[in-house]
């Protein structure tokens, strides 16, 4: 695990909360900075069944955007998912 995502060892915090706090701390917040499914996999170290799984269940509440970019799949943190993040640390 990156020291730089600010991940905290609690057990409260789903594995999705977790994977969306990740991606808003290292900037994916806006289309342009979107990152691909491999990338996400880098920084946190985890599988890309997992990472894929986590992701799924974060654009169907509306925390992540899906876009595709040159073939390739990318995510995104939408508003209301940094809306999301920055009431974890109220």
């Amino acid at each position: 695990m990156h020291a730089e995502t600010g991940f905290s060892s609690s057990p409260q915090l789903s594995e999705e909360l977790r994977l969306l706090r990740m991606l808003h701390n290292v900037g994916a917040t806006s289309l342009e900075k979107s990152l691909s499914l491999q990338q996400i996999c880098e920084w946190t170290e985890m599988e890309s069944s997992a990472v894929s799984l986590h992701l799924e269940k974060l654009v169907a509440t509306g925390y992540v955007q899906f876009m595709k970019a040159d073939d390739t799949d990318k995510y995104h943190v939408t508003l209301d998912g940094m809306r999301k993040v920055l009431s974890m640390y109220s």
